[in-house]
């Protein structure tokens, strides 16, 4: 979806992923590449200026699995942006990184890390990596904690945390196009849901204000209209033990 969205923005558009990928257009440059390979990385981000980050383990796992790809791939990524003196790099991170955090709370991304997995915990270690590179090197990084992606919410909990397609593209925009002065940001990408559990972002962070909500479709999801438990974790489901402790050594 967002490659479609910005391939009409684009001079270039460098593609990379660890299966092949067919070029649809003429601006359009595409690459096979594992991002546990740093040596390709950086090859295959030659002339690049703006970098965003989508890939990785992308659920609950074993910790090592999550290690190596999200965090071991955001570090050779954001290595090669500083090798190739790219000015700005999205990082795609996670509202489970706060998924501990009562349903009743409007959270804000300045609030401490409360993750509600293993999932989570990797999450928060790029968004710590994208905060060195930002101190240390001078990258200008923008972490999008994402929200629950999908063409329309489905379940309950998505009338708090639905992201639509049309608000996620403008959020990627925003964080690409924002000015480099803006050194570091964390913050949650998610639609303008009335039972939201997460701050819209600061608009000197971040100019992007979403447009859609996910109570127009709570006439479709079945127990819409129960009373919300206040006390509840914001990632439901996600913070019951049973989640994680599948993905543990026996």
């Amino acid at each position: 979806m967002v490659r479609e969205a910005l391939r009409h923005e684009a001079k270039r558009l460098i593609l990379l992923d660890r299966v092949p990928i067919h070029q649809e257009a003429d601006n359009e440059d595409p690459h096979t590449v594992d991002l546990r390979d740093a040596a390709a990385v950086e090859s295959a981000l030659a002339g690049a200026d703006r970098l965003l980050h989508l890939g990785g383990v992308p659920d609950e796992a074993p910790l090592p699995d999550l290690l190596e790809a999200n965090v071991l791939g955001t570090h050779h990524v954001l290595e090669a942006a500083r090798r190739r003196g790219i000015e700005r790099v999205v990082l795609a991170s996670s509202n489970r990184v706060t998924g501990f955090q009562p349903a009743g709370h409007l959270t804000g991304a300045q609030e401490p890390v409360r993750p509600d997995g293993l999932y989570g915990v990797s999450k928060a270690a790029v968004e710590a990596l994208g905060r060195l590179y930002a101190d240390k090197f001078g990258l200008s990084v923008i972490c999008l904690r994402i929200g629950s992606f999908e063409q329309v919410p489905s379940d309950r909990r998505h009338l708090a945390t639905w992201l639509s397609p049309r608000d996620a593209v403008g959020f990627i925009r925003a964080a690409l196009a924002a000015p480099t002065s803006t050194r570091f940001a964390t913050t949650y990408a998610v639609s303008a849901n009335t039972r939201r559990f997460w701050e819209l972002p600061d608009p000197t962070d971040l100019a992007y204000a979403p447009v859609d909500n996910a109570e127009l479709h709570a006439a479709d999801i079945p127990g819409a209209d129960l009373p919300d438990d206040p006390f509840a974790p914001q990632s439901g489901p996600y913070a019951l033990p049973g989640f994680t402790l599948r993905h543990l050594q026996p």
